[in-house]
């Protein structure tokens, strides 16, 4: 353990920021699930509705600065393209 007051500040600081982080990518991740499991369940309005909610977690992510930005947008663009390939 640190004995340097700062320095345990920045322990108990880095553990909240990585809980945060943790718990945002987490949901990012269910998320990008949610709208895979629309498409192999063939049902294109779950899916575009899953596309709009995983979008919206991944931009946020990358405004919170969870994700870089280039990273969200090129999982917001896979996404969208597996969504529009459907029939």
């Amino acid at each position: 353990m640190a004995n340097i007051k700062s320095a345990k500040k920045r322990i108990l600081v880095n553990k909240t920021k990585a809980d945060r982080n943790k718990s945002i990518k987490s949901g990012v991740k269910t998320a990008i699930k949610k709208v895979y499991a629309a498409i192999d369940a063939n049902d294109k309005e779950a899916a575009k509705a899953a596309l709009l909610a995983a979008t919206s977690a991944l931009d946020k992510a990358a405004r919170k600065g969870v994700y870089h930005k280039n990273t969200s947008a090129r999982k917001v663009s896979r996404l969208t393209l597996a969504v529009n390939k459907m029939a």
